[in-house]
């Protein structure tokens, strides 16, 4: 396990999100919950990428580039020879992807992202050339071209070394895909408004329910579930009503007691409402340092025999313990001065929380990622 990150870094993390987690404040009803229907649509196609600087596929290596090639050359009125296979250096193929937003009509652009496929280097200075965008229904949606935007950079020598910073296999191209056919969306055909709550809460949902009640009359929304609302839809001025209803501010329920442990980076975030039972916790560490050295047997001056050369090694073992402590805590605060006050790495706070939970004192949900 990596430590990247300080123990100060750690606490300042942890109360950054006790104060993140003070008071609740008033949300509007349009950033905790999105009207069901209402919904992007992702769009998926492939396509050739032109234009590079010797950087593209080895078409030695990438046959469906050349197969691709020679379908688009036969569609466009020029025909290969049999057996012709061209290497070219200046072609890739590429995945494209995007998402069509809600109630995007014909006309409308939409951003596409470009990767390789293949074993292109770069696709530094490419144009995409035209491409279809399909749906999942395997209808065409969207019509992609343009020019690529690289963030990445690449360098190779002729010996094989190379440097690379980001990736520059990929790239975006704005406004790159022209919208052809439109998704109809049912939030605005039927009789009642579905809401949906982007996460899981009893408590939000109550007080949307009584919020929308309050603003425009009784009996007009109602709760399914934790996360789904259904609210009576006005015969008339429909998106004037969803203006009002995604406008309507709301205190939503306290968040569950969360702990969030990053096992690879060590980072560890902790809720403001977590909390810890009594608990004795004793932190040591094991030190193990072995040395390596070479010993070098001379012979005598007259005795015949050879140099030899004996490795000898010398192991260390060393412990550095800690006295056990008592932690416990009600706020936030206190915990993390408890668990700094032992001088423990981000990996030993990782263990330290899954062995407080295990034993049942660490009052929250221990999310490891």
């Amino acid at each position: 396990m990596r430590a990247s990150i300080s123990l100060r870094s750690i606490a300042a993390i942890a109360l950054l999100a006790l104060f993140a987690a003070g008071p609740a404040s008033a949300e509007r009803i349009k950033d905790l919950a999105q009207v069901a229907g209402v919904r992007g649509n992702a769009l998926v196609g492939y396509g050739l990428v032109v234009g590079l600087d010797g950087s593209g596929d080895r078409t030695s290596q990438t046959q469906f580039t050349v197969q691709s090639l020679k379908t688009m050359l036969d569609q466009l009125g020029v025909t290969l020879p049999p057996g012709v296979n061209p290497q070219l250096k200046n072609v890739a193929a590429v995945a494209i992807h995007a998402e069509l937003p809600p109630y995007a009509k014909p006309g409308q652009t939409i951003d596409v992202t470009v990767s390789s496929i293949g074993n292109a280097g770069s696709l530094r200075g490419g144009s995409l050339l035209m491409a279809p965008l399909k749906g999942a229904d395997g209808q065409v949606y969207a019509i992609a071209q343009g020019s690529l935007m690289v963030s990445g950079f690449g360098a190779s020598g002729r010996d094989g070394s190379r440097i690379s910073v980001n990736a520059p296999n990929g790239g975006r191209i704005p406004n790159g895909a022209t919208v052809e056919r439109a998704v109809p969306g049912n939030a605005s055909t039927s009789d009642t408004i579905t809401l949906n709550l982007h996460e899981f809460d009893f408590t939000t949902a109550s007080r949307i329910v009584t919020a929308v009640n309050g603003a425009f009359g009784p009996g007009i929304a109602r709760a399914v579930d934790g996360v789904t609302i259904e609210i009576a839809a006005p015969g008339n001025d429909r998106i004037g009503f969803l203006a009002q209803l995604e406008a309507l501010d709301i205190s939503p329920g306290a968040s569950a007691a969360k702990v969030i442990v990053n096992s690879r980076t060590g980072t560890v975030v902790m809720g403001g409402h977590v909390s810890v039972l009594p608990a004795a916790v004793s932190h040591g560490s094991l030190t193990v340092s072995i040395m390596e050295s070479a010993q070098i047997s001379q012979p005598g001056a007259f005795g015949g025999g050879t140099t030899a050369v004996v490795p000898q090694s010398s192991i260390e073992v060393s412990e550095q313990g800690n006295r056990m402590f008592l932690l416990e805590g009600s706020s936030l605060q206190a915990i993390v001065n408890a668990v700094n006050a032992v001088g423990a790495a981000p990996g030993d706070i990782v263990a330290i929380l899954e062995a407080l939970k295990r034993v049942g004192a660490l009052r929250a949900e221990l999310e490891v990622i």
